[in-house]
This record gives structure tokens, sequence and C-alpha cells, in this order.
């Protein structure tokens, strides 16, 4: 895995392609925290707790001002359904070239990103980064650190 970026730079900004066919770039989310999460598969035990979890809590989170975007190398119709399954409520990137994978050093062996979550500010500069998330607990991770940083 190659390296993470840091804690206070600039999230690099991305085009990706969306679940439902749409270009969107990071930028586009300027104004808002951001929850850019990579996940290594669509489907699988922890991606689905994690996405579930997060699912779960959008309106607490989105009351707080925050979007949640997932990334995975998974394809924008394998996301379509694994996002129809499970009924989730942002939106999921898919990074098939790698590229957003790679420009965020998340990019694992066997070609799949590795689980880790950047929290972005409103300027759009990195604020946390969790290399190691607790699937079931992943969106009040992300409230207790948002509340930090608001005090």
């Amino acid at each position: 895995m190659e390296a993470l970026l840091a804690v206070g730079v600039l999230a690099p900004d991305f085009i990706g392609i969306t679940d439902e066919g749409k270009q969107v770039k990071l930028s586009d989310y300027r104004g808002k925290y951001v929850v850019l999460y990579f996940y290594p598969k669509n489907d699988t035990p922890g991606c689905t707790k994690q996405a579930c979890n997060l699912r779960d809590n959008m309106e607490t989170l989105a009351s707080n001002d925050v979007v949640v975007i997932g990334v995975s190398t998974d394809s924008e119709e394998s996301h379509r359904k694994f996002k129809k399954k499970y009924n989730l409520n942002f939106t999921l990137i898919a990074d098939k070239d790698k590229k957003i994978s790679s420009m965020y050093g998340v990019l694992g062996f066997a070609g799949m990103a590795s689980r880790v979550t950047f929290l972005i500010d409103r300027d759009g500069k990195i604020l946390y980064i969790w290399d190691k998330v607790n699937v079931s607990k992943h969106a009040e991770e992300v409230m207790e650190k948002l509340k930090e940083f608001k005090k």
C-alpha cells in the first residue's frame, strides 16, 4: 500500500463516476464536511456493515452538514446493485481505473482499495484519517471526531 496523505493537507480533487453514472468532483462538495471512505468490495460482510452503519446514521450526519461518499474499485453496475440491495442513501463512486485510490494512497494488494476514511473539512482540507475503522460504529466515530473539530 502506498503512503497515506497527511492531516492538514488539501485533499486531492478527483473526478469520479457515481453509481448513477454521473460525473462528480470532490470540489463539488466544498462548503460541506465530506466523509470520503474507501472500502475493498461491495456486498462483503465488513463493507456491508460499514455501509449500513453510515446509512442508518445519515440523518445525524446530514444534519451536521456531512456528505458521505463511498469509493471502491467495483463497477458502477456493482455499486447500483449494492446500493439498491441495502437501500444506501449516499453516493458511491466507481474507481475501476484505480486512479482515486492511488491518489489517496489506499490501493492495497490485489488491486482493491483498503478500508480507509478521510474526514475533509468545508475548505477541502483533510481533518482526520481513519486507517483502522470500526465497521459497526463508523458513523459514531465520525460524529465524535467532528465534535472535537467543531469545538
